[in-house]
């Protein structure tokens, strides 16, 4: 009996697993970076990733997971940004506000902002993905209560070994390229008495 035994294994040791699903969370998060779509290993499309039905099901919350905390970290960042200055660092300007009960305010409020940039760099293991986080993803579901990313099944399974595979994706309507669903059409047939 398998009871109170959470998650796949996926046929690796733990710490592969851990690797595994920071690598997957982290490579979705990547899609989202600017830059030119002509260099290697550019995405087709944003905010998506094709891999195995068992490996996107894996690795859903901790995406899901991330954007949440990063979604804390921005409430609290524009909530510290009323004490804060707009003088140049290492100013006198600058250097006054820094001696000042202000500053202590704002660093009060800052500190779950920090806190929260530093559980998602533990959490995917790469500051590059992160950054991208709460640059441009977290800002875009700041309305939405959960539920930022879907699973998609694919018709073909793999080559090779045939496992069937998914695409994982953000969703919304920002999302480059989304699969749309057809509106549904009612059936022909006349409804039973």
């Amino acid at each position: 009996m398998r009871h109170r035994r959470k998650g796949r294994v996926l046929g690796r040791s733990p710490s592969h697993q851990r690797a595994l699903l920071r690598n997957l969370a982290s490579a979705l998060m990547l899609t989202e970076r600017k830059g030119d779509a002509d260099e290697v290993g550019a995405p087709k499309v944003a905010g998506r990733i094709v891999t195995t039905l068992a490996k996107a099901k894996e690795v859903r919350p901790l995406v899901e997971r991330c954007v949440t905390v990063a979604k804390r970290g921005l409430v609290a960042a524009e909530q510290a940004r009323q004490f804060g200055t707009s003088a140049e660092r290492d100013s006198t300007e600058w250097k006054r506000w820094r001696g000042s009960e202000q500053w202590r305010s704002w660093a009060k409020a800052m500190a779950p902002a920090v806190a929260a940039r530093r559980r998602v760099v533990q959490l995917l293991g790469d500051k590059k993905a992160a950054r991208i986080v709460f640059e441009q993803i977290a800002p875009r579901f700041t309305d939405r209560p959960g539920g930022y990313t879907r699973i998609l099944k694919l018709a073909t399974p793999r080559l090779g070994d045939a496992g069937p595979r998914a695409i994982l994706e953000f969703v919304g309507a920002d999302v480059g390229g989304g699969v749309s669903r057809p509106p549904r059409v009612e059936s022909a047939r006349p409804a039973r008495a």
